[in-house]
């Protein structure tokens, strides 16, 4: 190997202690190297920038403002409500996940599945009371192996069946010709998620966690009379087993039913009292059919944008102090909802409407965005917080939404669009339509996630400018050539080897060529070699960078590069081991 690619894989070998052990984000580790591979010669300006003008980092920044649009209209919501429901262990979570998460993969691009469960699965586990740790893993893993099934499942599929009709134009493939091999790969691998998921996977403590804070709220909503939870029990209604939130009592013209029970059917107008934490307040906005407590004299209305939930301290100068809050007409001056308080860490019996205000209480609040910095200098609080998380959804845009994206994902699939055009444009719908502002997408990007991707073009960019993947593939190859199963195996290993250290569809193209050649000088057919070039390009269950959609959970999983070896590597032997023994079954050397 030439000099540059030696510098290439020293670098790569840097890269991943670095990862599992230092306090660097991703995408700083990867960045610092681009910037040295560039520095040493190693690839031009072009290239290190390369990832930065790739169609998968564009897609996959549109596919995240068409999630963004469907958490903005409470669309994240309905997933929870009718898909994965409420499990009673760990177990029955993964499955009511991992099922419909590895058969939507077959048929739809595995990135935006992967995309729009992300926000669903966090907010799922805090109602479950599971870490976020012990799901995305294998949110990410299911889609992967999901993916397998059909020829469209992943890129990578097209790509190498790609290559396969211009040297074969004789020999194409059909689009469940891979579920002959993917079907019994995916059944043992999720069997295995499934079953060792819960034993291998951390569950530690974030920092969001390990600082939460502990004060208890007492927090108003209204059933909206318009809405559909008018006339269903509160068990039907989702609102009895609620993670950190009690259903205190029910107001309902004028008569209070403190004892709610499980069968208590909703009315249009009732007023809900909960106890719970501010964060409970955020997800209770989540829930559709509810909507903040009214009173006579409400200025705030109801279709304003950019919602925002802010809590607030009553300082002793506050002009309300002493009043209740619905007789001192609070949300007409300030042009803000209270939605729960807090005195002393602890809640307030009562209603909010007769609760009198009292110095230092804590108000959570639904209020325009100006409200912070209108009143952030003002006598009358002592101070004013932004939570994140916008207030009540857009819920009568839920369907569109959700409509949007299944629209981009079926012009994507049938060829109608590029991956890219179709996310593009379904992005630009989502603004238009208003189901998404330019703020909730902006937020909704994860820029460290995008950043690592680009990145890691670039350090792949290197491998394969430079020789060295086509050298340590060559190599490898040459040592088994002289028989067809050797060559099969080794094969396998070194695409997925590959496509840990660079992409997965650069290592596919890497070695494509090499193989082929390889199995035209034996004389056998090229197929089962394609087959395994498709799904060892697949399996990449050992690092977060080997696979998109592994960056996308890596982050807000809060997991490190070690995680993903103890849940992988088992992942990676068993997948690999099924594929070997039914490749050549189905596709005769």
């Amino acid at each position: 190997m030439s000099l540059d690619a030696w510098i290439a894989v020293g670098v790569v070998l840097t890269i991943f202690p670095l990862m599992a052990f230092s306090r660097l984000g991703p995408d700083i580790i990867l960045l610092g190297a681009v910037i040295g591979l560039m520095t040493l010669g190693v690839i031009d300006p072009q290239q290190a920038l390369g990832g930065f003008s790739n169609s998968g980092l564009f897609t996959v920044a549109f596919m995240y403002v068409l999630v963004a649009s469907i958490r903005e209209t409470g669309g994240i919501d309905l997933i929870i409500r009718y898909v994965l429901k409420r499990p009673k262990s760990e177990r029955g979570a993964l499955v009511r996940l991992l099922l419909p998460v590895a058969s939507l993969s077959g048929f739809v691009n595995n990135t935006p599945v992967v995309a729009t469960y992300i926000p669903a699965v966090m907010s799922w586990s805090r109602r479950l009371r599971l870490s976020p740790q012990r799901l995305l893993m294998p949110l990410s893993f299911a889609s992967i192996l999901g993916g397998t099934i059909t020829l469209f499942g992943t890129s990578t599929n097209l790509v190498v069946h790609g290559l396969l009709l211009e040297r074969y134009p004789e020999l194409g493939m059909g689009l469940l010709d891979l579920a002959w091999v993917g079907v019994p790969v995916a059944v043992a691998g999720l069997a295995y998620l499934i079953l060792l998921g819960p034993r291998l996977l951390p569950a530690r403590e974030g920092l969001a966690n390990a600082f939460a804070n502990p004060r208890e709220f007492t927090i108003e909503m209204e059933v909206d009379p318009a809405g559909v939870l008018v006339d269903r029990s509160v068990e039907e209604a989702g609102l009895r087993h609620l993670q950190e939130l009690f259903l205190v009592e029910i107001e309902r013209e004028g008569n209070v039913v403190s004892v709610v029970g499980p069968g208590e059917q909703l009315k249009g107008g009732d007023r809900l009292v909960f106890a719970g934490t501010s964060d409970a307040a955020v997800e209770l906005q989540q829930i559709r059919g509810l909507i903040p407590s009214r009173d006579g004299t409400s200025s705030l209305e109801k279709e304003f944008k950019e919602r925002r939930l802010v809590e607030a301290v009553v300082s002793n100068q506050c002009q309300f102090i002493g009043q209740r809050i619905r007789d001192g007409h609070f949300r007409t001056l300030y042009g803000a909802a209270v939605l729960a308080i807090c005195r002393g860490g602890e809640r307030v019996k009562g209603n909010l409407g007769q609760v009198r205000l009292q110095p230092a209480d804590v108000l959570l609040l639904e209020a325009r965005p100006p409200f912070i910095e209108r009143h952030r200098q003002s006598r009358d609080f002592l101070l004013i917080s932004e939570l994140n998380g916008a207030a009540r959804p857009i819920h009568e845009k839920a369907p569109l939404a959700w409509g949007l994206l299944l629209g981009a994902v079926l012009l994507a699939a049938f060829g109608v669009l590029s991956m890219l055009n179709a996310a593009m444009l379904g992005a630009a719908l989502a603004l238009m339509t208003g189901c998404c502002s330019v703020g909730a997408a902006k937020r909704g990007l994860d820029t460290q996630v995008l950043l690592t991707i680009a990145a890691s073009f670039g350090v792949g960019a290197a491998l394969q400018s430079s020789g060295a993947a086509g050298a340590i593939g060559g190599g490898v190859l040459t040592l088994v050539a002289g028989n067809p199963l050797l060559l099969l195996i080794g094969t396998y290993c070194v695409v997925a080897l590959l496509t840990e250290l660079v992409t997965n569809n650069a290592a596919a193209v890497i070695i494509f060529p090499v193989v082929m050649s390889a199995a035209e000088s034996l004389g056998v057919s090229p197929m089962p070699y394609v087959v395994a070039v498709m799904f060892a390009a697949s399996a990449s269950f050992l690092t977060p960078i080997g696979y998109q959609t592994n960056l996308m959970v890596y982050g807000p999983g809060g997991y490190r590069v070690s995680d993903f070896l103890r849940l992988g590597s088992g992942l990676n032997i068993l997948t690999g081991a099924i594929a070997l023994v039914l490749i050549p079954l189905v596709w005769p050397f």
